[in-house]
């Protein structure tokens, strides 16, 4: 499943290509990442003893922090989960329990390898659909059907295979090569717009919602997936294009071809040896000070974090699952408090501490143009379905960039994200007004930007609140 043959750098290649700077940050993850594969070709002894090196990712709020571990899970092909620190609560209060961020990472682990299974019988489950919708349109007799006398199977014809289909008789061509026409028509998409009538189970809606709330949620689920497989199925018929029915049946089919209990196997193996969490948000549990109130259970909810990633063993309704190998990133922008505000036993379990740089001028001129899919490429292909061309050009580029920055100056540094609301106001009445304006080419200069912006920018209060 992981593809960690790739060198470290190959990986901040691969980053390079979305995420712009924080050269230290992607070299720290690709280290990461290559130790896994070193691992894995040492002894078993050997194996047991070497731990993940977790690593504690310390900067403000937009500055590559999330993109990186998600681009980092997304080129390996590891399970993957981004869970947010506040959302934990320390055993015994109302809240979620941390051992639910291993639970979700199975669960997501599931997902994929069923994915890939099924890329392995997707070619069988639609030849499947494609014969079923054939036995729709020209239904093949049973024997029991067919056969009373049971001598009379030894001399049936090829003509007493099949029902007619509801179509004009051909009497000059047989019907078994009418019906095998109408096969590969069915396989060349040729009728997905007819509509047909078919037989579908019933979702089984009843019982869902029992239970609500956090605390109760893996519950909940395990309750509504034990009444859904003992409750039978109903069927019912629907009328439906070629298309929808095909799509239906393909994943009955799907269905039948893949094991469950291969899919659960495989993906507790890649959980426990291949599994990345990443966990927004850990400076706010890190605050020291506080007695009372909301944050009484903040050291809690590290004491609880710690056997997770020092290695502990979860129980999910998939199974029991080591965390001992899984890599746990942890992230914040740690303004108020420091990293030296966990507990010590925490702090000793993130080794490895990188401190994102905000961004500059440079970088935000980047962001625009540098990455696969770059917001100008995204604004320009957008606006493209209603046939007008964008173009920017490099004076306008520089001064959103140099609009960017200065808002997060002057307010909240909300690192890139600035830019999403700097183009959607620059490009607002575009976006409103591009079905019907006969202007078709628009060209985003540095007038053009500043025409937009900068009354806004100039009124700091103003800014606040629109940018």
């Amino acid at each position: 499943m992981e593809k960690t043959e790739l060198t470290p750098k190959q990986i901040v290649a691969e980053l390079n290509k979305y995420i712009v700077g924080q050269s230290e940050a992607k070299k720290s993850v690709s280290i990461a990442l290559r130790n896994r594969w070193r691992r894995k070709r040492l002894s078993e002894d050997m194996q047991d003893e070497i731990i993940p090196k977790n690593i504690l990712l310390i900067g403000p709020t937009g500055v590559g922090k999330t993109e990186i571990a998600r681009r980092l899970a997304k080129l390996v092909g590891a399970p993957f989960i981004k869970v947010e620190a506040t959302k934990y609560t320390e055993v015994g209060y109302v809240g979620r329990d941390v051992e639910q961020m291993i639970r979700d990472l199975v669960a997501n682990a599931i997902r994929m390898v069923q994915e890939q299974e099924s890329q392995r019988y997707e070619e069988k489950a639609e030849e499947e659909a494609n014969k079923r919708i054939l036995q729709v349109f020209w239904p093949k007799k049973s024997i029991k059907e067919k056969v009373k006398n049971p001598m009379d199977v030894f001399f049936s014809s090829d003509d007493d295979e099949e029902d007619t289909p509801e179509e004009p008789k051909q009497l000059e061509e047989p019907k078994s090569d009418r019906r095998q026409k109408m096969f590969e028509d069915i396989c060349a998409h040729k009728m997905d717009d007819r509509e047909i009538e078919v037989e579908v189970a019933e979702q089984n809606q009843g019982f869902q919602g029992i239970l609500t709330g956090n605390s109760t949620e893996e519950l909940t689920n395990n309750f509504q997936e034990m009444l859904g497989s003992i409750m039978p199925k109903k069927k019912k018929k629907k009328k439906m294009t070629v298309a929808k029915a095909r799509e239906i049946f393909k994943e009955e089919e799907l269905e039948k071809c893949l094991d469950m209990d291969i899919i659960v196997d495989k993906a507790i193996e890649a959980t426990e040896e291949s599994g990345i969490v990443f966990i927004d948000e850990f400076d706010k549990i890190a605050e020291k000070g506080h007695a009372n109130g909301p944050d009484v259970s903040r050291e809690g909810v590290q004491r609880d974090i710690l056997p997770i990633v020092e290695g502990a063993t979860v129980n999910t309704k998939y199974g029991p699952v080591k965390t001992d190998h899984i890599l746990f990133i942890a992230a914040g922008a740690f303004h108020v408090s420091k990293p030296s505000d966990l507990i010590p036993e925490l702090q000793g379990r993130f080794p490895i501490r990188v401190e994102l740089q905000s961004l500059t001028v440079d970088d935000f001129r980047r962001i625009l143009t540098e990455p696969n899919q770059s917001l100008v490429k995204q604004y320009k292909a957008l606006l493209e379905t209603d046939g007008v061309t964008l173009e920017f050009t490099d004076d306008g580029i520089d001064a959103i960039a140099e609009y960017a920055y200065r808002v997060n100056l002057e307010t909240e540094n909300i690192g890139a994200r600035r830019l999403h609301t700097i183009l959607e106001k620059i490009l607002e009445d575009v976006a409103y007004e591009a079905p019907d304006i006969d202007e078709k080419h628009i060209v985003v200069n540095k007038g053009f930007v500043s025409g937009k912006l900068n009354d806004v920018v100039q009124n700091v209060d103003l800014s606040h609140y629109i940018l």
